[in-house]
């Protein structure tokens, strides 16, 4: 095989650096011309809500058209047997199918579920903003700090290349050798360490800043999820972290924590799938809140079984953490180990069945339109109770050494991820808009990206089922006629194209809606929740003076009885937006750091430690709130 190069460096990634520098020139044109400069300050220094899960969108779709281009030259690749397309074989392949998988999970579905709680939950709860608007900030730009390290990578030649889980040994130095996996750990390490800090931020806000009168049982099922994933982070996202700094210490100084006489590559699958499993369920989780609002409010029904609904939730999250050695069943852990993490896996049926039902139930007589949030609720029902159903499947040990790394559990972990968070992300989105930028996306566009892309979906993943018992294994980049995988393939690949396509409808809905159309008022879908009694798009500040619930939808049935909803007198003061660039600096700072380690260039370590160590001083004598204090007393 002949891979085309120009001099040392694969020719895709040259035709990256030129698309990237004219990409790079027109925006900066376009920006100076059209005097947006301001606004890009604005929003760099803001710590205000819903700029920030605007931005969290912002980012998560760019690295979705990253990782989308990435999906397509993996099917283009494998669209006909013996294929040799471009440079993705061999090693490009495995950098391809590792950066895939990463920037889907870390940098485009967690950023768009987090960016949504951000814009929805403080305004579901009737909170002015997240409890700490300044860390909230903080935690946007060291998940942007970790997306940069781990997607700057490609253009220096050194993706990560030992697939999105990093399985060790493959990804210790004594394997995969060079930088391309340590800007695996890094970017993680950072954008995970964000995470955990929203997931703190989250708990504070929905515990201490609900409007007065609404107890933890009238709050809507989105906050619900956000409150439960967020408790489920803070115990995974650790686990993460601490198999990623023994992988470091691995790579970087010798020692043999997952190698060796001593050490053993499956302590790291344990500490991988500890995370790993529950992080699916961090990913859906929230989409089943959204859901659950979104089929409520077209539904013109109170949602069906509340209570049952959360204590799913709960009990989806507490048996997440209790099969993550279903990935494990062909190491060899024993009958009695595989047989006691079949039937938890097989357990969390039983909830997400219930919420099935309950969501069905919710529709049931009720009076349904069908607009572009539903038609994407009304999609994932079926679509995810085929991943569901595939997941039993694999969580019979015995069958799973049949389907273990082949295609067909690929096109399992599609049905759930796709099938649950993006077909989540797309309805809160267009749920959303509204409160993001005062705008209904068009209706039209809308079904046409739905319609495109939910028969792309299952074109692209139902062969794979068929594939995958046809014996074909994930993670190759060519297989044989012989294998008789073709027209699974190929049809395959005409979904996914379809998938792309779909996109396409996306970018001409933002510019005709905002282009063609006008603001909208509050209340734009006739909706049930607090969200939807502040302006749109939601102002600093929306709740002043703050409302009183008296019970669950206690909007909607205000909005019956052609009532308005009591006003507190003595609410609970607010948080306080600042306008600040030092998260910015933190960001920049701990970047230089891991360029550093990643590259063990011992004097930009020593560089980005003295930066940062001189940036927690000087946190630590100043206070972006004092001019507000001043303004408080003064007025007084």
């Amino acid at each position: 095989m002949q891979v085309p190069f120009v001099g040392e460096v694969p020719s895709d990634i040259v035709v990256s650096w030129i698309v990237m520098v004219i990409v790079g020139i027109f925006l900066l044109w376009r920006l100076t011309v059209n005097k947006k400069w301001p606004m890009i300050w604005e929003y760099m220094t803001t710590t205000h809500h819903r700029k920030i899960g605007t931005m969290y969108i912002f980012f998560a779709v760019l690295f979705f058209i990253r990782g989308g281009i990435d999906a397509l030259f993996i099917r283009t690749q494998l669209a006909v047997p013996e294929n040799d397309f471009w440079v993705f074989q061999s090693q490009k392949y495995n950098e391809i199918f590792t950066t895939h998988g990463t920037v889907m999970i870390f940098f485009v579905a967690m950023p768009l579920l987090i960016g949504l709680m951000n814009i929805a939950v403080p305004l579901q709860l009737g909170a002015n903003d997240l409890a700490f608007p300044y860390l909230n900030s903080v935690s946007f730009w060291m998940f942007v700090s970790g997306a940069f390290v781990f997607n700057m990578a490609f253009f220096f030649n050194a993706a990560p290349n030992a697939g999105w889980t990093a399985y060790a040994p493959l990804s210790t130095d004594t394997f995969t050798t060079g930088p391309n996996n340590n800007y695996y750990i890094f970017g993680l390490q950072l954008s995970g360490l964000g995470t955990i800090f929203t997931a703190v931020n989250m708990i504070v806000t929905i515990i201490r800043l609900r409007a007065p009168g609404m107890k933890m049982t009238r709050m809507p099922l989105f906050p619900w999820a956000t409150l439960l994933t967020s408790f489920l982070i803070l115990i995974a996202f650790p686990v993460l972290t601490v198999a990623l700094l023994l992988l470091t210490f691995d790579r970087i100084y010798g020692t043999s924590f997952f190698i060796g006489e001593l050490g053993s590559p499956v302590y790291y699958q344990h500490l991988f799938w500890i995370f790993g499993h529950p992080e699916v369920y961090i990913l859906i989780l929230p989409a089943f809140g959204i859901f659950s609002d979104i089929i409520s409010a077209f539904s013109r029904k109170r949602i069906y079984g509340y209570t049952s609904m959360v204590i799913a939730i709960a009990l989806i999250g507490l048996l997440g953490f209790m099969v993550w050695a279903h990935h494990m069943f062909t190491v060899g852990l024993g009958p009695l180990a595989n047989s006691v993490f079949a039937i938890t896996t097989m357990l969390i049926a039983v909830p997400t069945g219930i919420k099935v039902f309950n969501w069905l139930f919710t529709m049931r007589n009720g009076v349904v339109q069908i607009r572009t949030p539903m038609l994407f609720s009304l999609g994932f029902i079926p679509t995810f109770v085929i991943g569901g159903v595939t997941g039993v499947m694999l969580a019979v040990a015995a069958a799973d050494y049949q389907y273990h790394d082949t295609y067909f559990v690929v096109a399992h972990f599609h049905y759930t991820m796709i099938g649950g968070t993006i077909l989540g992300a797309f309805a809160g989105i267009y749920y959303w808009y509204p409160k993001m930028t005062g705008k209904v996306l068009d209706e039209k566009l809308g079904r046409w990206h739905f319609w495109l892309f939910i028969i792309g979906f299952h074109l692209t993943f139902l062969p794979q089922h068929l594939a995958g018992l046809n014996g074909m294994p994930r993670r190759v980049y060519s297989y044989t006629w012989a294998d008789n995988v073709f027209v699974l393939n190929f049809i395959s690949t005409i979904g996914a194209f379809l998938m792309g396509a779909s996109m396409l409808f996306v970018v001409w809905n933002l510019y005709k809606t905002h282009r063609l159309t006008d603001k909208v008022g509050p209340d734009p879908w006739d909706g049930r929740t607090l969200e939807w009694t502040v302006d749109s798009p939601a102002p600093e500040h929306p709740f002043e003076p703050m409302p009183i619930v008296s019970g669950f939808d206690a909007y909607w049935y205000a909005k019956v009885k052609k009532e308005e909803l009591p006003k507190a007198e003595n609410p609970r003061p607010s948080p306080i937006a600042v306008k600040t660039i030092q998260p910015v600096l933190l960001a920049g700072i701990l970047m230089v750091i891991s360029i550093g380690f990643i590259y063990g260039w011992l004097w930009m370590q020593i560089i980005g430690g003295v930066g940062a160590f001189g940036f927690f001083i000087i946190r630590s004598v100043t206070d972006e709130r004092k001019g507000v204090y001043q303004k408080e007393e003064d007025e007084l």
